[in-house]
């Protein structure tokens, strides 16, 4: 397939304001009487949406003709195209809108604020689904794509984690914490400290020790004091 060459591509380099589409204004809209009707912040608002609506068709513009100009370039005349005008790395967003908004002309979107055109072309797995309820719409705007998104979130369910003792050291060891024991008469706590103050033991060994006899008893190699009586 030829390529163009980087002088033919940069005089097709513009601003992105300037990529903008034509007017979409209906004659009786443009005709001097409706104008005159129309109060002044009514034009106010109405060419404040209005510039919005261009923006996002901009960006639509841009990003097909971005795309359109990496099928067609070589990469060496692409990433030289992307250097002299500073967009190295900047390029991968609008290349996602492309991707993502495929099946649309910017005309079909225009009523969409530029934020959520880059929210959906970001997200592209997350909200495929949306983008492809965009098609059955016969007018697609804010709202209605607000609404798809909400219904697209589904609320996060309430998960059970395992309680877990151990804990991750920077080197990739771990060790086990003890979560804090709460008891109204603290005896757990009163009984550990004199333990360790008598026989000048730490904390970590006697709890050690118990852990051991404990789990000695639950195997059967222990038995109580009064049990054993009871069998004799």
């Amino acid at each position: 397939m030829p390529t163009r060459s980087l002088n033919d591509i940069n005089t097709m380099m513009t601003p992105l304001q300037g990529i903008v589409a034509g007017q979409t204004q209906s004659k009786f809209e443009q005709s001097p009487e409706h104008k005159a009707n129309r109060p002044k912040s009514f034009n106010r608002e109405h060419i404040a949406f209005q510039r919005l609506t261009d923006v996002t068709k901009a960006i639509l513009h841009h990003a097909f003709w971005l795309a359109e100009q990496k099928k067609q370039l070589s990469l060496r005349d692409y990433k030289q195209l992307l250097l002299e005008h500073g967009w190295q790395g900047e390029e991968k967003r609008y290349l996602k809108i492309a991707e993502a908004f495929a099946k649309f002309s910017p005309q079909d979107v225009a009523q969409v604020e530029p934020r959520t055109i880059y929210q959906l072309a970001e997200n592209n797995k997350k909200y495929q689904q949306v983008i492809n309820r965009l098609l059955d719409l016969s007018i697609i705007n804010q709202e209605n794509v607000r609404s798809l998104i909400k219904k697209q979130r589904t609320p996060k369910t309430a998960r059970y984690e395992k309680p877990s003792i151990w804990r991750r050291t920077k080197n990739g060891g771990r060790y086990c914490q003890i979560p804090p024991i709460h008891e109204p008469s603290e005896q757990t706590g009163m009984t550990l400290q004199r333990m360790m103050d008598e026989e000048g033991l730490s904390a970590q060994s006697i709890v050690a020790e118990a852990i051991a006899l404990r789990q000695a008893y639950k195997q059967g190699q222990l038995v109580r004091a009064e049990d054993k009586a009871v069998e004799a």
